[in-house]
């Protein structure tokens, strides 16, 4: 090679990436703080050490080129929704936020409600794999899905690849209602015939599955490329207008940087193109958390 044209290619590989031509919103994070104006739950045995903050969160973000991202209510405080709701209040228009509800209270579609009229957009669910998760298929599931669907807010789920086949008669019983799985429910890497659980629920189509997690469930060091042949038969049958990404800081730094949870959609999932990015990395998550 010629020493010109070693030195272009050099200075070529130093050019800044362009800004793409969407704003990136990140559709999963977390924040807690340690202050006994928000106490944790009983059940937090171990609470986390560090705190979490909404303005270490937007740091991050702007480091980032990220310019929205919605709050997920931190399972450390259960029904508690206090620290997400001040957090969000606090820093808008930059969050908007999920929140949770106790699935064993008859009077959660109630809460849901009041929550929603707070300013949460959406519920999360944490169905477990064994017995004491059998809830999810119980009567208090579908007065919560239909009150859910009533406020036109979305149903986020966190379960694993397992409990996918319980949602599927709440969703015939709710039709209208955006049901977002995340982490692509966390199907272990070396189980790929589990992966069609959630393939088969495409058949819904407000059915959206964040793309996360790739990083927690490989085998292999980033990019992660044995995970990411889970996101490639989800964007077969979904398509990118149905998947999104996320970072789910902090949880992600156990594992990796929240740099590297942008990136490995951004830069190293050769099989996306442009347009594919525009969706996975912003306008699906438009379409189920409308930004101001």
């Amino acid at each position: 090679m010629k020493r010109r044209d070693f030195i272009a290619g050099a200075l070529v590989m130093a050019l800044p990436k362009p800004a793409p031509k969407y704003r990136i919103l990140d559709p999963h994070v977390h924040v807690w703080v340690n202050d006994p104006r928000y106490p944790w739950a009983r059940e937090t045995t171990e609470p986390p050490k560090d705190n979490e903050t909404p303005s270490m969160l937007l740091d991050l973000m702007k480091a980032n080129g990220v310019a929205r991202t919605v709050l997920v209510q931190f399972i450390g405080y259960r029904w508690d929704n206090r620290y997400t709701l001040d957090s969000m209040r606090k820093h808008k228009p930059y969050f908007r936020a999920v929140c949770r509800v106790n699935p064993a209270d008859p009077a959660a579609p109630d809460q849901l409600s009041k929550l929603t009229e707070q300013g949460f957009h959406g519920v999360r669910l944490s169905p477990s794999a064994d017995a004491s998760g059998d809830w999810i298929r119980g009567p208090l599931m579908p007065p919560l899905w239909k009150r859910a669907q009533s406020l036109k807010v979305p149903m986020q789920i966190y379960a694993p690849i397992t409990r996918m086949p319980d949602l599927v008669p709440l969703m015939d019983q709710c039709p209208g209602l955006d049901v977002v799985i995340d982490h692509m429910a966390d199907c272990p890497v070396d189980q790929p015939k589990e992966l069609d659980k959630l393939i088969a629920l495409a058949r819904f189509p407000r059915v959206f599955v964040k793309i996360s997690h790739t990083w927690s469930i490989s085998r292999q060091p980033y990019p992660w490329l044995d995970a990411q042949e889970y996101v490639k038969r989800l964007y077969a049958v979904y398509g990118p207008e149905r998947l999104m990404w996320g970072t789910d800081w902090p949880v992600c730094k156990r594992w990796t940087t929240y740099e590297k949870t942008l990136a490995v959609v951004r830069d190293d999932m050769k099989f996306l193109n442009e347009r594919d990015k525009s969706w996975i990395l912003s306008k699906t998550v438009e379409r189920v958390w409308p930004f101001a």
